[in-house]
């Protein structure tokens, strides 16, 4: 059997009894990097045969598990962090161990993708996942070409050396489009930056340290600046600012629900009184 594991993304402490429990049975545990792996084991006091499996040795390793897979093997698969196939090594033996019958089971757990989703403010009833952005200019642009119409929320994975560029891009693209650049989530330092592109773009002019998942909200129905939905925007800021509620918090709260930009209704509301 192969049981895909899921293990923490930052805190030690994220990890469900049912994966440690496979762990510490597994005959192997495979991980992209057992230095790393035997970190999280050691924590739990888990003491298991590590194996190393990672995007260089792939191709090499199902070969080789794959008959000790048909012979019962009870094998584990991990990653350095969330679930293992996704944007991580595994598919490929997971693919392999489906084909030739052997039983896989996922073991589910943390996720940056969904945690940054839902701590971004910016979650709706569908998302995009967009894996680690790409490096040019050009990829980028066609990246939120795609996004500038789309109602949904979409997810990425970026470098922290890569930041500044890829939020100039889309502050060049889409310069009211609220975001969100989450990092190192769930670990000592975690940091969740929102706001417009522009905003963000400004706020990250540097390189931060650790890892980074941006949130890029969707874009208001019918386009990035439909007058209709703008307009319906508009119109609850001033029903919320009627009721007795803040005008910055009105802003911010229907700039959440709508996608229309936070500035942008602040600014008017105060024109149109």
């Amino acid at each position: 059997m192969l049981a895909v594991c899921a293990t923490p993304i930052g805190n030690l402490e994220d990890v469900t009894l049912r994966v440690l429990r496979e762990l510490a049975e597994a005959e192997v545990v495979l991980c992209e990097d057992t230095r790393h792996t035997r970190g999280l084991l050691a924590r739990h006091g888990i003491d298991a045969r590590l194996v190393s499996y990672h995007r260089h040795n792939e191709a090499a390793r199902v070969a080789e598990l794959l008959p000790r897979l048909r012979a019962g093997e009870r094998i584990a698969l991990v990653s350095d962090a969330g679930l293992p196939a996704v944007n991580d090594p595994g598919a490929r033996l997971i693919a392999a161990a489906l084909e030739a019958g052997v039983p896989v089971t996922v073991l589910p757990g943390p996720s940056a993708v969904e945690t940054a989703l839902v701590v971004s403010g910016l979650v709706g009833e569908r998302y995009t996942f967009l894996g680690y952005l790409p490096r040019g200019e050009k990829a980028l642009a066609e990246v939120w070409a795609e996004l500038a119409a789309s109602p949904q929320a979409a997810v990425a994975f970026e470098s922290p050396r890569r930041l500044p560029a890829t939020l100039r891009s889309l502050a060049e693209a889409l310069p009211e489009r609220p975001a969100a650049v989450c990092r190192e989530l769930t670990k000592r330092f975690e940091e969740v930056a929102r706001g417009s592109a522009t905003e963000l773009a400004k706020r990250f002019a540097d390189p931060p340290k650790g890892e980074v998942t941006v949130v890029v909200g969707g874009g208001a129905a019918g386009g990035e600046t439909g007058d209709a939905a703008a307009a319906a925007a508009l119109a609850a800021v001033a029903e919320l600012v009627g009721a007795g509620v803040p005008r910055r918090q009105a802003a911010d709260v229907v700039a959440r629900l709508t996608r229309v930009s936070r500035n942008t209704l602040y600014s008017k509301s105060l024109q149109s009184g």
